[in-house]
């Protein structure tokens, strides 16, 4: 029994020395990590006051809020699709630079993003249109005499201006129209007129005002006669973008491939109106109406 006690007191001891090697391996282990995790965070404190820094910079330059900030990383994390992976500054720097390409893409594309479908160098041209500012053809008696002549500078307001003062079709008074000829037939959806943009013109008088946007088909007559349509029929804003967009109407749903936009008044000019460009936005039906020509 004494041999026994003597083994269980000797067990005792080696229990407890053990544990204590442990109890004391783990505490200088925590105390490592706790160091590790403190530097951590006073690292991710400083990063912290760099970022708040770095966008209080941005806000003092009225670039980027960080409002603006925190919705445009909420989008890059969509992009990420559950990638948990640290989020490094170049990921961010890239999806930025991509975005940017994009919106350039988009504006070399025509600005809208959408086909134009009175682009003459797609194959549209101007067919009508009343008299001409300017004095260049021999004034008003002569007009008359020449009524179906289309003008050369016409064909100004179907090719982009790229913002110039100038580059336009002035038509003479405060009221008018012009008649354009598509590239094809199509459905219509909408409709642009632009006008030089606020910040680079010296005067916007002789923007459109009241407007009226009609279309016919005039190409495939089997199908229907020159029935007009109303397309839309807008006020051009002056304290809106340059190129404003309007809405074909929901009933206006036939086939056109000529439009007719005709303007009852302007911003205040006397003398002349001019229209800078004139798009037309749809998309070309389906089956090709010759088929139904056939049959």
């Amino acid at each position: 029994m004494k041999a026994m006690q003597v083994q269980m007191n000797a067990l005792d001891h080696k229990v407890e020395h053990d544990i204590s090697l442990v109890r004391k391996e783990f505490d200088e282990k925590f105390e490592r990590k706790e160091a590790e995790v403190d530097l951590k965070l006073k690292a991710l404190h400083v990063r912290s006051d760099a970022f708040e820094k770095f966008m209080d910079g941005f806000g003092s330059k009225s670039l980027l809020s960080k409002e603006e900030f925190s919705e445009f990383f909420e989008e890059f994390k969509k992009t990420r699709k559950g990638d948990n992976t640290e989020v490094k500054v170049d990921d961010i720097r890239n999806y930025a630079r991509e975005d940017v390409l994009k919106e350039i893409e988009k504006h070399a594309a025509d600005g809208l993003g959408m086909v134009d479908y009175a682009l003459v160098s797609g194959g549209a041209r101007v067919v009508k249109h009343s008299e001409p500012y300017g004095g260049k053809n021999g004034g008003s008696a002569s007009w008359l005499m020449q009524r179906n002549r289309v003008s050369a500078e016409a064909e100004r307001m179907i090719r982009p201006s790229f913002g110039e003062p100038g580059q336009c079709f002035a038509i003479k008074g405060g009221s008018g129209f012009v008649e354009i000829k598509l590239r094809t037939a199509i459905v219509p959806e909408a409709v642009t007129l632009e006008h030089i943009a606020k910040s680079v013109a010296y005067d916007r008088s002789s923007a459109p005002k009241h407007c009226r946007v009609s279309g016919w088909l005039q190409t495939f007559p089997e199908i229907a006669t020159e029935k007009i349509f109303l397309l839309t029929e807008f006020t051009y804003d002056l304290e809106k973008s340059n190129a404003q967009t309007y809405k074909v109407k929901s009933a206006a749903s036939n086939l056109v491939d000529v439009i007719r936009l005709d303007f009852t008044s302007n911003h205040g000019s006397a003398s002349h109106t001019c229209i800078y460009r004139l798009r037309v936005h749809g998309h070309e039906p389906s089956p090709v109406p010759a088929l139904e020509i056939q049959s």
